[in-house]
């Protein structure tokens, strides 16, 4: 294999990873260079989702697909590192302080974030949604952020961390556009495969949601994540290496009707990540 070669298998099998349509251990088993051991414990880490306050081995195995044997000195060595606490009572893990930090360290080293704070609190205070920030995690949208009116009476559980579902949310689809389309293809494929059966109403959502964001530069979700939710979004385009992000306001669907979203709660999210991309051209 000569180096062009070989330097294009690895490009193919970065994008791989990035879509989330293979398994990375698995994909890595002949790179010399990766790390299995490590590999395997972060993915131990990555099984605990927002709700699951103790998990056991027997659990984390099922989960991974790794055997039960090797999950337990994985767990033993991230409670020795403190990524784990081990409740001795329940014979169960769960999160350690060691992820916290790495996750605030994460955030708060996150310039656009600083950037879009304030303007996402000014937006919710005038539009009295509900705007968050969030990111592609695998098949999924993770939670950065969501700031909310100062005095609001309904609000939606949107919690740091959550995961939102990629191709059912406004969310998600606004990633997507903002994708390259060879990349959004491959992610789509790859949902596709995980939900056969609910392919043909996903895929007329987003290319709908295509549809909208080339015309008017935001996408909806309109009851189609929850029924008794409406929410629009823009996707945010990386920027000096920046992360691809995603913005969204959201709120319940009978304070929220889709014109007000098409009308006039869109147009000022669009203006709203412009401004924020502009800002954060500056750094």
């Amino acid at each position: 294999m000569n180096n062009n070669t070989a330097s294009n298998h690895k490009g193919n099998k970065a994008e791989l990873m990035e879509t989330g349509k293979i398994n990375p251990i698995e994909e890595h088993s002949e790179d010399r260079q990766f790390v299995t051991a490590l590999a395997r414990g972060l993915e131990v880490l990555r099984c605990f989702e927002p709700g699951d306050r103790h998990l056991g081995n027997q659990e984390i195995a099922e989960r991974t697909g790794l055997p039960k044997p090797t999950i337990s000195r994985l767990t033993h060595t991230l409670t020795c590192m403190g990524y784990l606490y081990h409740n001795e009572r329940l014979g169960k893990y769960q999160l350690g302080t060691g992820v916290l930090s790495l996750g605030f360290s994460l955030l708060s080293n996150l310039e656009v974030l600083k950037i879009a704070r304030p303007l996402m609190q000014e937006l919710a205070e005038h539009t009295h949604t509900q705007v968050s920030v969030g990111t592609r995690d695998r098949l999924s949208m993770l939670l950065l952020d969501s700031r909310e009116q100062t005095e609001a009476t309904i609000s939606l559980p949107r919690e740091p961390g959550m995961r939102l579902p990629l191709a059912k949310t406004a969310m998600g689809r606004a990633l997507l556009c903002g994708l390259p389309d060879d990349k959004r293809e491959q992610l789509l494929a790859n949902i596709r495969q995980q939900d056969p059966t609910g392919w043909p109403q996903l895929k007329v959502c987003v290319d709908q949601a295509l549809r909208d964001y080339q015309e008017r530069g935001f996408c909806l979700s309109i009851g189609q994540w929850r029924s008794d939710v409406n929410a629009v979004a823009v996707p945010l385009l990386p920027i000096a290496g920046s992360r691809r992000l995603a913005f969204n306001c959201a709120a319940p669907s009978f304070v929220l009707r889709q014109h007000m979203l098409e009308d006039d709660i869109g147009p000022r999210l669009v203006n709203m990540v412009r401004t924020i991309e502009s800002e954060t051209a500056r750094y």
